[in-house]
Order: structure tokens, then sequence, then C-alpha cells
């Protein structure tokens, strides 16, 4: 059985990202987008990243933000991938030198093998509940019977996933990989580390 990688998205404190990396996520997502309420200045993502330990990946979220500043956000943060939840081309997403991976706006896009072919070069997608325009981390989930199987590269599940819903969402869908934000906190960019813990038990025992 293949198993269900764990990104924990959105942090922003020393503490939550130890607590991420002792319960063995497989990466951790930094949020560089200022319209964000978990935005975080490139040089603390840095000082974050540089706590990581071989083999958890740090991901740089953006958002529809202009090329200088990924470019300064990546050249002073250096994260393993990038994650673009915008509406990014897949040409403009493929700049940086970094693979990438595509959120796609679960709550507006009718066709997601279209939009996905929109991003050939894109090493996965990640599949949210937002809407096209809105930022990610809403809690809300969208309706699983929609995740598509032919997509024919590494699909993530996120969207309004706690401890108590994504056993259930993996027997579901059986995602590469699950990304939870909301669902890990007290407040926007707060992780609560009993939530934390409650979850990656729950994914380990799906």
């Amino acid at each position: 059985m293949t198993r269900t990688r764990i990104k924990f998205c959105g942090l922003t404190r020393a503490e939550d990202v130890q607590c991420a990396v002792a319960l063995g996520v497989d990466a951790v997502g930094f949020v560089l987008t200022r319209r964000s309420r978990r935005f975080v200045e490139p040089a603390r993502a840095r000082a974050l990243r540089d706590a990581l330990p071989p083999f958890v990946s740090a991901v740089a979220l953006f958002m529809d933000d202009a090329a200088d500043w990924v470019d300064e956000a990546v050249a002073t943060m250096r994260p393993d991938l990038l994650q673009f939840h915008g509406e990014e081309s897949g040409g403009f997403a493929g700049r940086f030198d970094r693979p990438y991976l595509k959120a796609i706006p679960m709550g507006s896009v009718a066709d997601v093998a279209a939009y996905a072919d929109r991003h050939p070069r894109a090493c996965g997608f990640l599949l949210d509940s937002h809407v096209a325009g809105a930022v990610g981390g809403s809690g809300e989930a969208f309706d699983w019977t929609r995740f598509p199987r032919d997509l024919h590269r590494p699909l993530v599940l996120a969207g309004g996933l706690d401890a108590g819903n994504v056993a259930q969402a993996i027997a579901s869908v059986r995602p590469y990989a699950v990304d939870v934000s909301s669902g890990i906190e007290s407040a926007p960019g707060i992780k609560d580390a009993e939530r934390m813990r409650a979850f990656a038990a729950a994914v380990r025992l799906a």
C-alpha cells in the first residue's frame, strides 16, 4: 500500500515547525503572498526553513504575485518546491528554476483536466476547495467525488481536512498526499500541537 504523504501549511512559528518535524511530516509550507493572514516575510521563512532536517521539504506558496517578488522570496528562502495558488500561467510558474505544484480551485473549475493541461511542467497538482481569486485555508471541503483519476501526476488533497475527516478522505480518493492548514490551527498561522498530532495519527491509521 502506498503511504500518504503529509504537508502542514501556513506555518509561522519555530515551535510549530519543530512539532511538525517531530511528527514526521514530509513537507512544511510557508505562505509568501502578502494577502494571506498566514504571510511570513522571506527572511523569517528562511530561518524556519534552515531549521528543517534532511528529507523534510520546504514549500513556498505564492498567489498571483509579481515575478520580482517571487524571485526575491525564492532567493532569500531557498525553498525546495514552489506552490502557486492563483491564476499563474504555466510559463510563469515554470520560470523560477524550482519544481512546482499548481493548486486547482475546485470551487470554480469545472474541467479539471483542461486546467491541468495548462501546466505541463507542474510536478503535481493540489486540489483545494477555494474558488479562483480566493486565498485557501478556509476550512471548507469540496465534493471529493470530483477528485480526478486520470491526470497521471501526483495529486494532493487539500481543503477542509482535519483529524476527524482525513481518514475518510484518504479512503475515498487515495491521494498522493494531504495538505492541511486551518484544520490544525487555533488561529490563522498559529498551529495547535494536539491537533497536529491527531491529524498525523489519523493519516497513518488510514
